[in-house]
């Protein structure tokens, strides 16, 4: 019995050094190598959780996504109790692999878990968007904001899920949500001039779309759409002088404003005409 007791000591002890000195690879960005002593670990526990939790991440830093997937199921297989291999395998099948149903399982575990994480629901919200079952994905956000109200990115998800749902106007309500705790974020004035647009508010449209050029100068998108809401509004200069830099940064755009029915109203514009069917540099 004692001979027992000491030959499963040393093996913990060599398991612990395969796993200590991966992590010491680990830190110096040696990842193949952390993999490799891993692998060693695991040879003398295949149970060892741990062991396939630290393979993962290592194989997630070399972006071996679905061999990293692999390696995470099997340190929930092994510790069905670990909270952070569920969210982090939930988290790359979202993130990476988009697979979400499998990853809305694993955030589901997660939350048996611990059920007030934030992050775990906000990230069931994201995986129920992505699928587009946005009323599922707000209700998760809703969730998530209970536990942080004042989450910008909780917000802004909360506002894209709305806009995926047509309901424009609670949309850009939440984006002015994340804008209050983010006045200088790009992408909630972006999309919150793309919900007005939407609803036909042109001028509304045109004014968020230049908040967000203030930010992102060189967005062909900001410039490409405030040109199709001035053309709507009647705003002639506007619409040619946006027009203009959309073709500036990407000369596709000429070809799409050509045939694009935002422009109707400019199709007698001789200075429209001249910079649609202009010759490419």
């Amino acid at each position: 019995m004692a001979v027992e007791i000491l030959n499963n000591d040393q093996r913990n002890a060599e398991d612990q050094r395969w796993h200590d000195r991966a992590r010491r690879l680990e830190f110096r960005g040696n990842y193949l190598a952390a993999i490799d002593c891993y692998d060693e670990a695991i040879k003398i526990d295949s149970q060892n959780s741990n062991a396939w939790y630290g393979r993962a991440l290592a194989q997630i830093a070399l972006g071996r996504y679905p061999s990293a997937a692999a390696s995470l199921a099997r340190a929930t297989q092994t510790n069905p109790q670990d909270y952070w291999a569920w969210y982090e395998r939930g988290y790359l099948l979202l993130e990476e692999l988009n697979q979400f149903k499998a990853a809305i399982a694993c955030f589901e575990q997660a939350l048996v878990l611990s059920p007030q994480d934030y992050w775990s629901w906000y990230r069931l919200g994201d995986a129920f968007r992505q699928m587009k079952c946005y009323q599922t994905a707000i209700s998760n956000y809703d969730r998530a904001l209970a536990l942080r109200p004042d989450d910008y990115w909780t917000w802004h998800r909360r506002g894209d899920a709305l806009r995926g749902d047509g309901n424009y106007p609670a949309a850009i309500a939440n984006y002015e949500r994340a804008l209050i705790l983010d006045e200088q974020a790009f992408w909630p004035w972006y999309k919150r001039a793309e919900s007005f647009r939407s609803l036909h508010r042109y001028r509304e449209a045109i004014a968020s779309y230049q908040k967000a050029l203030q930010l992102e100068p060189d967005d062909e998108y900001s410039w490409y759409n405030q040109a199709c809401c001035a053309a709507k509004g009647g705003q002639m200069t506007l619409t040619l002088k946006s027009l203009q830099k959309a073709v500036h940064l990407n000369p596709s755009n000429r070809e799409l404003a050509r045939i694009d029915r935002d422009f109707t109203l400019m199709k007698n514009c001789w200075q429209f005409q001249g910079l649609v069917h202009a010759e490419r540099n």
